[in-house]
């Protein structure tokens, strides 16, 4: 057992009944389940790149002589040095596999069998931390949140008639989308596509689901025989025997022929439709009965639908179709058919998923009917959903909430990475084609057919500039780990921020235990990015399920865990984790509060289903490590769970003593911590390995991160925890990450805080610190900054990384070793040279003399100019790595480049005004003064606080969690014991108030504090405690900027803007109102001039600075000129002149 190990003491009463998934699960599954590595090629599932490669496959000539056929793929690793990750990060490279596919291409004419690995290209490999190395950069592909393909049923109101309007969308995963709708006056009709509307009637006859409209309504309606004469010989008058007739037959159709049996003629023809004018014909003929197809009232909309239709048959009805699709366009029967079958029953262009399939079967009930590999539209699809519609138009049926979980569905990298190489695949496949065709028969090979350039790109695409594909935010394990469990509804196929209206983004009652409620950015992208919460796991189909515990005749059973998704939990009664049950699991009081949907009830014992398996599991992992969570609100939640994220990792890190329990958890799944691979002995540790022997007497190697750069610029290093000779087990903690300490994370530091007032110090949140804040180093992190050069060849001869470098001193130099590249541990500051390298001059034609004397004395040496990698301005630090890559070392650089130098720089930073920090309950706030540690306030027994909040900060924000921690914290802190107070089952008052009678404080937890100035004790006591704070990532080193002189732009000759370009700060239209107001014209003057765009005034207020003369006159601006010379553009003749009426020239070159 590793005694450097924190151990916590936990206040949760409720035992979670279910383990908690691995937080990168989802990810590593997802894209293990494309790639299948672990699997042979003959034992791989039909899905991923094996399931894109054997619908491709095989692909034959147009006239058949040709076949290429697919026989599996393999990934081999890519050579040394880069199938390493490390180096990958280092030379700035692809961490990637090589994709090979065993093709046979076969002649059918002369049976000549040609098979070959061709090489597919590179497939980028998901590290074991669930990242991808994209040219040295880490990137995570964030999993995407969209409509779930199948079938919704809603209903919308027409504001005209005040009617409701049926909708039933079939949503397919890829292809054309159908909506039955009923319009205004009650007709069914098909939309195509979200655009082109046709009858229902039309449509089914189109896709040959029917081929008249006999056939639609034998499907529909019930067949039935009327009798008439009993009902004329019943009423003696025939006006009303005739109203009897209409209320019986009206609106319905003719089944058969109506025959005038005197003269043999169809007077009435099967399929018409009966209206009073039929009755009338009825009657004359004196019919004794009727067949006829009855339209109940659930049926109008149908019956309405066949009415209006005027086709007669399914080559009728598809040119109709044809017409309204492609309007103007000339149309056969053959061409409407090519157009509308393929759109529905070809599998390349319409595909449901098994997901669709699944969704499609469970809402029309067709389980049995249809299996689940049937992907595209079939009829009992089509009259079931018709069938459905009926009985939402009849009052019965439930309509669909689009937003509910269950009709929203994950799709991973995994998926994402597939629907991208699907493109490129089929692009190939034509290309093939095209090939076969038109290249001699003999001379080909699998290789050449293939042109794998496109498929390369889009996967390249996809990893480098893709919107779901983002740069790792890596400021700390946390935001690692948030970063992959992030879902976003964003990018290709799904929302964008300006449509996306507020029910999308609302919390939903399906969250729970699904999506996290709290954490999800503030601004535009609220709601639209959400966190996976703790317990979730996505399912095959990618619905996001949670766990339940199984109820039964008010019993729980802990050992029948279940994971269910959104739809499934659907009418059942659940129960909240901390209903107050026995050992046995028997739920002790006779009412339960539950979950129903999306209320809250009260049922008995005996009807409740389901149980949670945990409070913690509504919340997401960042949501979940704020301890007292329960007693904040939740808008401050939201920030505290955003703010861990951008905490920045400390020098010394120290873990919190009030926690939830969870940071042990994430500290091992980011993979911050080192952790066991094997069971075995410690036999070697050192600062960058630990090597563990395990029973078999086999060695394994544990490498340790040291100083390397975190894509935030943090420092990442790891420090062995564990001691020679100690016995590990499989998955032991070895060695602490950065921001863990003892294998718990540790994001910030315990700091003895007072809520107090001190000299307006904390007025607006901000934070008085004391000074041995910055002293003992406790809030110091460590960042390095990488700089490189690159040295090229010109069109002037190559340029060269040296230490001869003209016109610089010998103290420039100081740094710099025999080639010209600083060492390793010099401490540099701006405008230090890190890289010495010259650049060849263009020589002009040089003068007779020169030449002579050159004839004479030889070649002199070519002129160069410096143009070394110097240290920017506001950075300073210790070199502390040197990495140089060249041709000469066979190192791949990209063409034109013969060297590239890379200087890592780490800089220690201290706290200091202007940073800002937050504690874990979104008390943020930025530091205003730094007091020396005997002008704070202290304790009775002499102990001075670190810092002092504002009390304001805690009524208004209705955080009152700090209040808990900081009370508790005092009572542990001096313990000096580590505890876990988990969310929505942490420590009751009661249990802060005793704790802190314990420590011997008063329960109030208010202390009588002394003015460190006068020595006086202040009026009142003060709430004093441990608070657990963090530095976060807003640092006022980055942000703090100056100019004097600096970069100008191009064309308006006006100072760059911006800290990256060295720019100013822009004087801009209301600023110049600003000084016009106070009359400050030579201010004014001066601003829009010589420290603007006036190019001679500015040079010549420079000399007359240095030389301490008077302010020479302003001149013309440069933006004045240009406005002159686009006023010359237009044609238009611009002078000025002067009072005198005499012109004025602008410049030399200006021609009036």
């Amino acid at each position: 057992m590793n005694n450097k190990l924190i151990k916590r003491y936990s206040f949760g009463k409720i035992k979670d009944r279910g383990e908690m998934p691995n937080f990168l699960e989802f990810q590593l599954d997802s894209y293990e389940d494309f790639l299948q590595t672990k699997r042979s090629h003959d034992a791989r599932e039909l899905k991923g790149l094996e399931a894109i490669f054997q619908e491709t496959f095989p692909i034959e000539s147009a006239n058949g002589t040709l076949k290429l056929e697919y026989f599996g793929y393999e990934i081999h690793d890519s050579e040394a040095p880069l199938n390493d990750e490390l180096e990958c990060k280092k030379r700035g490279k692809t961490y990637s596999g090589q994709l090979k596919v065993n093709l046979r291409l076969t002649n059918n004419k002369t049976g000549e069998i040609k098979e070959t690995l061709v090489h597919f290209g590179d497939i980028p490999l998901m590290t074991d931390k669930a990242t991808f190395i994209i040219n040295g950069a880490e990137r995570v592909v964030v999993s995407q949140l969209h409509r779930s393909p199948g079938i919704t049923f809603n209903k919308e109101l027409n504001m005209q008639t005040g009617k409701d309007m049926f909708i039933g969308k079939i949503i397919p995963y890829k292809g054309t989308w159908l909506e039955f709708e009923t319009d205004k006056n009650d007709v069914l009709n098909v939309k195509i596509d979200r655009k082109k509307k046709v009858l229902a009637s039309v449509f089914l006859k189109a896709v040959k689901f029917f081929g008249t409209n006999a056939e639609i309504m034998d499907e529909f309606f019930e067949v039935k025989t009327v009798k008439l004469s009993p009902i004329i010989k019943k009423y003696k008058n025939i006006e009303d025997a005739k109203s009897v007739i209409r209320t019986e037959i009206e609106g319905s159709f003719v089944n058969e022929d109506v025959i005038d049996e005197k003269t043999g003629e169809i007077v009435i023809e099967a399929e018409s439709f009966i209206d009073e004018i039929v009755v009338d014909k009825l009657l004359e003929l004196n019919t004794e009965e009727i067949t006829i197809w009855e339209v109940k009232p659930e049926d109008r909309m149908i019956a309405k639908s066949i009415k209006e239709d005027v086709t007669k048959s399914s080559d009728e009805a598809v040119v109709e179709v044809f017409k309204k699709l492609k309007p103007g366009d000339i149309v056969t029967v053959e061409s409407a058919y090519n157009l509308i079958i393929p759109m529905f029953f070809n599998p390349q262009r319409y595909d449901f998923a098994p997901v669709g399939r699944y969704k499609i079967n469970k809402r029309l009930k067709l389980e049995g009917e249809i299996n689940e590999q049937d992907i595209v539209l079939t009829k009992n699809d089509v009259i079931a959903t018709i069938n459905y519609l009926k009985v939402l138009y009849n009052g019965g049926g439930t309509t669909d909430d689009i937003d509910n979980l269950s009709n929203r569905r994950v799709r991973g990298v995994g998926e994402l990475l597939s629907i991208q190489i699907k493109g490129g695949v089929a692009k190939m496949s034509k290309m093939v084609r095209e090939k076969m065709q038109t290249q001699d028969i003999n001379t080909l090979t699998p290789q050449s057919l293939l042109n794998t350039k496109p498929l390369n790109a889009l996967i390249l695409e996809f990893f480098g500039s893709g919107q779901l594909s983002q740069f790792m935010d890596q400021s700390n394990p946390l935001a690692e780990l948030t970063h992959k469990r992030r879902i976003s509804a964003l990018g290709p196929g799904g929302l964008s921020r300006d449509r996306a209206g507020f029910e999308v983004r609302d919390v939903h009652n399906s969250h729970y235990g699904r999506v996290c409620p709290i954490e999800t950015p503030e601004g535009p992208n609220i709601g639209l990015i959400a966190s996976l919460s703790t317990y979730g796991k996505v399912n095959k189909y990618g619905f996001i399920e949670t766990p339940f515990v199984k109820v039964k005749n008010g019993v729980a059973d802990f050992n029948d865990i279940s994971y269910l998704a959104a739809d499934e939990e659907e009418g059942l009664f659940i129960a909240q984790a901390d209903t107050n049950i026995d050992e046995k699991g028997k739920l002790l009081d006779k009412e339960i509060t539950c979950r129903y949907g999306d209320e809250i009830v009260h049922v008995k014992k005996e009807q409740v289903d389901l149980m949670d398996v945990s409070p913690k599991q509504i919340v997401s992992v960042s949501a979940g490590l704020i301890p007292f969570l329960e007693h904040d609100d939740a808008n401050r939640a939201l920030m505290g769970s955003n703010m861990q994220r951008q905490a920045v990792p400390l020098l010394k890190t120290e873990a919190p003593y009030v926690g939830t329990g969870l940071e042990r958890k994430v500290a091992i799944d980011s993979g911050a911590v080192l952790c066991s691979k094997v069971k075995g002995e410690v036999t070697y540790v050192d600062a960058s390995k630990i090597i563990i022997t395990d029973e078999k007497g086999d060695e394994h190697l544990h490498r340790l991160l040291n100083f390397e750069k975190s894509n935030q610029s943090m420092c990442l290093h790891q420090k062995p925890i564990i001691d020679l000779g100690a016995k590990v087990e499989k998955g032991d903690i070895l060695a602490d990450g950065p921001s863990t300490a003892g294998g718990d994370l540790a994001l910030g530091k315990n700091i003895l805080l007072a809520f107090m007032p001190w000299e307006g110090y904390n007025f607006e949140d901000g934070i008085l610190i004391s000074e041995r804040l910055r002293k003992d180093d406790v809030f110091t992190s460590l960042h390095i900054e990488e700089f490189d050069i690159e040295a090229r060849t010109t069109k002037l001869g190559e340029e060269e990384i040296t230490r001869e470098i003209p016109n610089v001193s010998e103290e420039a130099l100081r740094n710099l070793d025999k080639d010209g590249i600083v060492r390793i541990g010099a401490y540099v500051e701006p405008d230090d040279i890190l890289v010495g390298k010259v650049t060849p001059k263009g020589e002009s034609e040089p003068p007779a003399e020169e030449r002579l004397l050159r004839a004479i004395f030889g070649e002199k040496a070519k002129d160069v100019r410096d143009t070394s990698l110097r240290l920017p301005h506001g950075v300073k630090g210790t070199v502390v790595d040197v990495l140089v890559l060249s041709k000469e070392n066979k190192d791949d650089l990209k063409a034109g480049v013969n060297k590239v130098v890379r200087i890592y720089v780490a800089e220690k930073r201290k706290i200091m005004v202007g940073d800002k920090m937050s504690g874990r309950h979104g008390n943020k706030g930025v530091i205003s003064r730094v007091l020396p540690v005997e002008d704070m306030p202290h304790l009775e027994d002499g102990t001075p606080v670190d810092v002092c909040l504002n009390p304001l900060g805690v009524p208004s924000r209705m955080n009152i969690g700090q209040v808990l921690e900081v009370h508790l914290g005092l009572a542990i802190g001096d313990m000096d014991k580590y505890i876990a107070t988990p969310v929505f089952d942490g420590a009751t008052e009661e249990d802060v108030k005793n704790y802190l009678e314990e420590a011997g404080y008063p329960r109030t937890g208010k202390v009588k504090l002394i003015d460190g100035r006068t020595g006086e004790y202040f009026d009142n006591p003060v709430t004093v405690g441990r608070m657990y704070m963090l530095k976060l990532h807003h640092l006022v080193e980055d942000k703090m900027h100056a100019r004097a002189i600096g970069p100008y732009s191009l064309v308006t000759q006006q100072p760059l803007g911006g800290k990256a370009q060295f720019g100013g700060q822009r004087l801009g239209e209301m600023e110049v109102w600003a000084l016009e107001a106070y009359g400050a014209s030579n201010i004014l003057q001066e601003m829009l001039t010589v420290k603007s765009d006036d190019i001679n005034g500015r040079t010549k207020t420079y000399e007359s600075i240095i030389k301490g003369q008077a302010m020479p006159e302003a001149d013309a601006p440069e933006s004045f000129k240009v406005l002159v010379k686009e006023f010359q553009s237009l044609g238009l003749d611009v002078n000025l002149y002067n009072k005198e009426g005499e012109r004025i020239e602008l410049d030399n070159n200006f021609e009036g």
